[in-house]
């Protein structure tokens, strides 16, 4: 019988997996940072920046966050730092007075449509060897795992 505080097997093997994704990460925002460094970027603002891209309409700073799994405060420095740089401003919020919308300027389109130029050549080379089906098991498997973070409370 196993004991509450020993991990199963999927437990343990999942683990690490958790501890590559870490180092996955960290080696993403590395690499990011340095590929977009020239235009101004980082990958954090890149990143806002493309959530305000895939986003169907502005919203507001919390939405982002949401959207990004990030908490508001980070994501609210972030915009703050574009709005200085003049890759975003903030618009009126017909549904809330205080959290207002965020926009992308024209130079915001720029810059992000200058990073991704950068990222399709990087992306491809990270992706060489890859199948397309180990990739879809990927992202299904991250899926199932965010969706679970999401509902489990520690």
């Amino acid at each position: 019988m196993q004991q509450q505080n020993e991990r199963t097997a999927a437990g343990a093997a999942l683990s690490d997996v958790v501890l590559d994704l870490f180092r996955v990460n960290n080696g993403l925002l590395a690499q990011g940072d340095r590929l977009v460094a020239p235009l101004g970027l980082t990958s954090a603002r890149w990143q806002v920046l493309g959530t305000i891209v895939a986003a169907e309409r502005p919203q507001p700073v919390a939405w982002l966050a949401r959207d990004m799994g990030g908490n508001r405060q980070n994501v609210q420095r972030i915009v703050n730092d574009l709005a200085k740089e003049g890759w975003v401003a903030f618009a009126d919020n017909p549904h809330h007075r205080r959290a207002s919308l965020i926009v992308l300027t024209d130079l915001g389109r720029e810059a992000y449509n200058a990073a991704m130029q950068l990222q399709a050549p990087w992306i491809n080379r990270l992706a060489e060897g890859m199948g397309l089906e180990e990739i879809a098991v990927l992202r299904r498997v991250l899926s199932m795992l965010r969706a679970r973070l999401a509902e489990d409370v520690v």
